[in-house]
């Protein structure tokens, strides 16, 4: 059912990331606790990814107060950041992956933005959420955007705030979204209790304006997020998906992502056609201090005229490239180093969020 209030009923839906941006949101790292005895060299990953961006969009970068404003900047200038294009917001951040605490953008018919301010509550495992729960107000605050809280009635009567990050969906921009059922409806997260498939579906079609969702089913290992498809499986064009496999059997990624493979092929377009499948090999697996990381080349970020890839110093990382460039190549390729990055649980989709042009 759509109401007269929700996004999609005043012609606003969700774009693909690879349509026009007007720029991106980050957050500067300033938690060390994120990369514990790994901080130093963090600064200076984002700087480098920035320096990319700058390059083909504006930066909007949240940094919790002047100082740290003033020693991102002094980074950005030393590593070639194109300075013009940055906008520093001194808005308090608990952690910096915007991606899921940031607005997911909407926009309509007539190119107009607006967002959506879902709940954030930290992966429904940490108690530090609150200053990041507040960036999509700000935002619509700082541009007097409208603004929707997605909602659901629950079974008792009350009403309840969705809780949703952004990593844990992606579009194709003509009425497809690809989630898990890992991360949004089994028992171990407890994001949404109550909530049903069938009542998440209707929410994603009145406020991001889909039409079918893909059900996969697990993300991949390592991830505590507990099944982000940014992670796994994405959209590379309207009508082509680009997802994870892991060929080695006695890899604990195997079977989950085999799954995943078979229910894409399965999977029909709304006109009854088959999805174009493109298979990216995984990395080796990337261990630090015992922990199993969510390495993954599917966590690249798509902005104008370049796509930024995570790469790990792997024998695969060229294979993952060059297939990323059949995929987009109307844009360069730019694998970005992500060792270091990977041990705070995030790479570059993750810690960015495009708002669209």
């Amino acid at each position: 059912m759509m109401t007269k209030n929700t996004p999609r009923a005043q012609g606003y839906h969700m774009p693909a990331e690879w349509e026009k941006h007007a720029a991106t949101w980050i957050a500067w790292p300033h938690n060390a606790e994120d990369w514990p005895g790994k901080f130093q060299p963090i600064p200076w990953v984002y700087a480098d990814i920035v320096r990319h961006l700058s390059q083909v969009e504006d930066v909007h970068i949240l940094v919790n107060d002047a100082a740290l404003e003033k020693r991102a900047i002094s980074i950005l200038r030393r590593s070639g950041a194109n300075l013009a294009r940055l906008h520093f917001h001194p808005w308090r951040t608990d952690r910096v992956w915007l991606r899921d605490s940031g607005p997911v953008f909407v926009r309509n018919t007539e190119g107009n933005p607006g967002l959506t301010n879902w709940m954030f509550n930290a992966w429904a495992k940490y108690d530090n959420w609150h200053n990041d729960d507040q960036i999509p107000g700000q935002v619509a605050k700082l541009y007097n955007m409208q603004q929707w809280q997605p909602t659901v009635t629950l079974a008792n009567g009350t009403e309840h705030r969705i809780v949703l990050e952004g990593g844990s969906i992606d579009t194709n921009g003509a009425g497809v979204l690809l989630t898990t059922e890992e991360c949004l409806l089994s028992d171990v997260q407890q994001r949404n209790p109550g909530v049903t498939r069938e009542q998440l579906e209707a929410v994603f079609s009145n406020y991001l304006g889909i039409d079918q969702v893909i059900w996969l089913n697990r993300g991949c290992a390592g991830d505590d997020t507990h099944g982000h498809v940014d992670d796994i499986t994405r959209f590379a064009s309207e009508n082509t998906i680009v997802t994870c496999v892991e060929h080695n059997t006695h890899d604990e990624n195997h079977l989950p992502l085999a799954e995943n493979l078979n229910r894409l092929r399965a999977a029909r377009s709304s006109e009854g056609k088959h999805f174009r499948i493109v298979e990216l090999p995984m990395p080796a697996p990337v261990v630090f201090d015992g922990q199993r990381l969510p390495a993954s080349y599917g966590n690249f970020y798509i902005a104008n005229q370049i796509v930024l890839v995570p790469t790990f110093n792997d024998p695969n990382d060229r294979r993952a490239l060059n297939i990323l460039a059949e995929c987009f190549p109307d844009r360069e390729i730019v694998g970005i180093h992500s060792g270091d990055l990977i041990w705070g649980l995030g790479a570059l989709h993750c810690m960015t969020q495009q708002e669209p042009g």
